[in-house]
């Protein structure tokens, strides 16, 4: 007997103990222990300045006027695309960077579509040249193992 009136207070304090603990152990896993991170602000590059060469490959070459036309209008619609795509702030850098080369190379292949036959073997011609230089430069700048 004795037992049992020992038995019931004890039990009762310890379900008060618990249930004014609980709420405070429930919101200790849920909330989050650090702030999300705010993110950086980067300024929009709309073309990188080291990247000449649709510049280098399609230098030089003639166009008639309609050509001129139609290489305009394909440099104003990537322009816009890009000025878009660099000040979307919901991509990240380097999501950012991999749509405006995207769209460099979309430009040069409208571009190459435009030109003549003899334009084009010009632009590959220019083109394989410079591939080859930049081998012979990354061969030069790696030692041999």
């Amino acid at each position: 007997m004795n037992k049992n009136r020992f038995a019931k207070p004890v039990a009762v304090a310890a379900g008060f103990f618990f249930l004014c603990a609980a709420p405070g152990l429930t919101r200790a896993l849920t909330s989050p222990t650090t702030p999300a991170p705010i993110p950086r602000k980067t300024l929009p590059t709309v073309r990188r300045k080291n990247d000449t060469r649709p510049r280098d490959d399609f230098s030089g070459l003639k166009y008639t006027d309609e050509k001129k036309g139609t290489i305009d209008q394909i440099h104003d619609d990537m322009k816009s695309r890009m000025d878009i795509t660099a000040k979307d702030e919901k991509l990240s850098a380097e999501q950012r960077d991999a749509m405006l080369a995207g769209y460099q190379r979309m430009e040069r292949s409208q571009i190459f579509k435009v030109l003549t036959t003899q334009q084009r073997k010009e632009v590959l011609r220019r083109i394989r040249a410079r591939h080859l230089v930049e081998q012979e430069q990354q061969k030069k700048a790696s030692p041999p193992k």
